[in-house]
């Protein structure tokens, strides 16, 4: 699932914007405080999307968007009443993605949502993943060998596993993003959990899972996955 950072401080566009982006199918978590959105957003997190307001209480939307921008290439949409040409300008030199002055159409929002999350999960470049001379598919769940035969089916939470490697190739994952991501805030798995899955998929898809090519572990952090 795809998550969205919203930053705004009217409660009644976080109703309306939260609801429907969760009726499409996306997680949504909101800060109304400037201060506490940087807190959060100026250190590493697992956001997919940032909807952030300009005139924010403590902290401008401005301002986010450049610490941001100091470590981070996430998608930032900004929203706000500034919708003049030199405050578009502003906002896109600090390196926001799109910017949609208000009153907005809430159709226009959701479609550039869309836009700016389409190259992430669910698009139709992410259908499949190889793994070796492995194919897995992410709609059946299914694996097949290189001859195009099946020869396991995985549960929701390995696709969503494999998912979240698969957008992360070549990057070191950890132990608590995976949790964040595939687990939720609302369960409390182990790391031995993890560790579990790790297993399942080295015995399926390495040659030798003693020797991994495909699933390292990276000691007291998590773990980096190479196809």
């Amino acid at each position: 699932m795809l998550r969205v950072c919203l930053v705004e401080d009217e409660q009644s566009l976080i109703e309306l914007i939260s609801f429907n982006l969760e009726m499409e199918g996306y997680s949504v978590q909101c800060f109304s405080d400037g201060q506490m959105a940087m807190n959060v957003l100026s250190e590493p997190f697992h956001f997919d999307l940032i909807i952030l307001d300009v005139m924010l209480p403590h902290v401008n939307g401005f301002d986010i968007c450049r610490a941001i921008r100091k470590h981070d290439s996430t998608p930032i949409l900004f929203l706000s009443a500034k919708g003049t040409t030199s405050d578009r300008v502003a906002g896109l030199k600090l390196g926001a993605n799109d910017y949609l002055a208000k009153p907005f159409d809430l159709e226009e929002l959701l479609l550039k949502v869309q836009i700016l999350t389409q190259g992430l999960f669910g698009s139709e470049t992410q259908k499949f993943m190889k793994i070796g001379a492995f194919r897995v598919d992410f709609t059946s769940f299914n694996v097949q060998n290189d001859q195009g035969h099946d020869i396991h089916q995985f549960s929701k939470r390995e696709i969503q596993l494999l998912e979240l490697f698969h957008e992360k190739e070549g990057k070191v994952v950890s132990r608590n993003e995976i949790l964040d991501r595939v687990w939720g805030a609302d369960q409390y798995p182990t790391s031995r959990t993890i560790d579990n899955y790790i297993l399942v998929f080295r015995k399926l898809f390495e040659i030798d899972a003693k020797n991994p090519q495909h699933f390292f572990s990276i000691r007291g952090v998590g773990y980096k996955f190479l196809s």
